[in-house]
């Protein structure tokens, strides 16, 4: 069995006087204005446009079409990971933001970041939502120790209580270890090598005992969700019927990588799939097929519809290039 202990984490017995503060003792935090509220709109254009790319006859002007019919394969109402929507150029586009990897900068102390290639969520309305039954869990192994792995959610349309998003367990981080040193339960189905963890009911009832709450995050377009992968949550569908439209994206330090990791980050980049929600570690393709109306998908896209500008910040966030020879 692994070991994680001796891997880097951040010290969050620190005061810093800022959103940081929040994010240790609570497990996460929303940071204000991260992009401009027409920036943010930009970006929900294009991943409108997006889904018109599709030969399934998706019409962002014409709402009989805001259908399963007319949409490609996605799982829980919007999630979207397949079909190389990792690497598109407007979700590069979106990692590259200066205001959000200077938050991630500030988070992690340097500059010197890789990102995650993560997808997006766009649930339109629409009256053939799925049920969603809540799927309480954690993306960190309880073998990792401390703070390793920050997610985020690039909030893009205004997320009110009944817009559906993120529910997190409030304080659930702070108690993660002690949960799992009193539950035998390694061993039990997780995400990739160990960085996924689901949890029973009666085993969140055990947080909310200790002083945890449920809290749905609410967020105003262009600003960012921060949390602990440490922290319980899972994603809800809305009860309104307003558009949701978030990108997940995710920066840790490139120091934080070893060699190996490194070139496999590099080689999944080149093939353009996705991977998990880390950065640097766990990094494995995702290999499950996506099935679209109950049948395999015919359209088999394996590029991105429009590729990312290569630039050198944008090679080194990938893992392709180093910070320093």
């Amino acid at each position: 069995m692994p070991h994680y202990e001796s891997e880097p984490s951040i010290d969050t017995s620190v005061k810093t006087g800022d959103w940081r503060d929040q994010l240790y003792e609570d497990g996460y935090v929303v940071v204000k204005g991260v992009l401009s509220p027409e920036r943010a709109q930009s970006y929900v254009d294009r991943m409108f446009q997006w889904l018109e790319t599709f030969p399934y006859g998706f019409k962002t002007d014409d709402k009989s079409t805001w259908d399963a019919e007319h949409l490609p394969a996605h799982m829980k109402g919007g999630m979207y990971h397949g079909y190389s929507v990792q690497h598109e150029k407007v979700m590069w586009d979106a990692r590259m933001e200066p205001k959000l990897i200077e938050t991630f900068a500030k988070l992690w102390g340097t500059d010197e970041l890789l990102v995650s290639f993560d997808g997006m969520n766009l649930t339109i309305p629409t009256t053939e939502r799925p049920v969603s039954e809540p799927w309480p869990h954690v993306d960190q192994s309880p073998l990792r120790k401390g703070m390793q792995c920050v997610q985020g959610i690039l909030n893009l349309a205004p997320n009110g209580p009944k817009d559906g998003g993120l529910i997190v367990a409030k304080g659930s981080s702070k108690l993660n270890e002690q949960f799992f040193k009193a539950h035998e339960v390694i061993g039990r189905k997780t995400w990739g090598s160990t960085d996924w963890f689901g949890f029973q009911p009666e085993e969140v009832d055990w947080f909310l005992n200790r002083g945890c709450e449920m809290v749905k995050v609410c967020a105003e377009p262009g600003d960012l969700l921060l949390w602990d992968s440490r922290t319980i949550h899972y994603n809800v569908l809305p009860e309104s019927q307003n558009t949701r439209a978030v990108m997940y994206i995710c920066y840790t330090p490139a120091a934080f990588a070893t060699p190996e990791n490194l070139e496999k980050k590099k080689e999944i980049y080149e093939k353009r799939v996705g991977t998990t929600h880390w950065p640097h570690a766990n990094i494995f393709q995702h290999t499950e097929k996506k099935l679209r109306l109950g049948k395999p998908d015919p359209c088999s896209r394996t590029r991105p519809h429009e590729e990312p500008d290569e630039t050198e910040a944008l090679l080194k966030l990938a893992g392709v290039l180093p910070y320093s020879q």
